[in-house]
């Protein structure tokens, strides 16, 4: 069971967002990188199916020099092929990038055989996007379930559950296809130090996919204005009562 998972470096956005002088990005000078939490899940999902069935796990990303850090994350954590789309400080849309993966997947098909199972995050934590997975099986031509809380592999064939209102919606298909897991769908694995060791020195094999402009084009970013909260003391202990009870007056809370 060869199986694919494609993750994106993003910055944590835990802290304050500030957004460039150009409106175009978040400034991440003071921000850590990572991928989301949906993306952690479909590694895992990927190397249970490979310690059960056998096989490989093979993560890709698309994006700067750096995105290697998130390669070698995965690798300590069961990774063993590990593949770097080189696209620079370039902005890939959506489109762009399902092509580059699709591409990427197809040259690497011919030279080492297909991928049963190609995993994605259910949506870009940065962009919010629904598109990459769904469109790279477009691409292909192979079936797809986004959302996916639940997958199972048997007899050449994937079961895939997820929730919809309030409900379950069940798919079933033949490999191979593709799947966007969200968080949830397992709990992921902490590395450990020899897996951390062993990614300081894994291979990374490294490509330059064919650039090509996006169909959609960025406007700019905003940061959605918050309103503040004043705390006013009214005073303490025994003192603080007469205005309390002015307070609760003027709201109408007392009759």
């Amino acid at each position: 069971m060869n199986v694919l998972v494609c993750v994106k470096r993003v910055a944590m956005v835990g802290a304050k967002i500030v957004i460039t002088p150009d409106g175009q990005d978040i400034d991440t000078r003071h921000l850590g990188f990572t991928i989301s939490p949906h993306e952690e899940c479909a590694i895992e999902e990927a190397v249970r199916i490979v310690e059960h069935h056998g096989g490989t796990v093979s993560v890709l990303t698309l994006g700067p020099s750096e995105a290697v850090e998130q390669l070698r994350d995965a690798a300590a954590t069961g990774a063993s092929r590990l593949l770097h789309l080189q696209g620079g400080e370039r902005e890939w849309d959506p489109i762009a990038t399902a092509q580059a993966i699709a591409e990427a997947v197809a040259t690497r098909e011919e030279a080492d055989g297909a991928y049963d199972l190609i995993l994605f995050g259910n949506e870009a934590p940065d962009t919010g996007d629904y598109q990459v997975g769904i469109r790279v099986a477009h691409l292909l031509g192979r079936p797809c379930v986004s959302g996916a809380k639940y997958l199972e592999l048997s007899d050449g064939r994937a079961q895939v559950r997820r929730e919809f209102r309030g409900g379950d919606e069940f798919f079933e298909f033949d490999l191979p296809g593709v799947v966007a897991v969200k968080e949830g769908i397992n709990l992921p694995r902490y590395p450990s130090l020899p897996g951390r060791m062993r990614a300081k020195k894994a291979t990374i094999d490294e490509s330059e996919p064919r650039w090509r402009e996006g169909a959609l084009h960025k406007q700019r970013l905003s940061v959605p204005s918050t309103t503040r909260e004043r705390a006013e003391l009214l005073g303490t202990g025994v003192a603080a009562v007469p205005a309390l009870l002015a307070l609760l007056e003027r709201l109408g809370v007392l009759a």
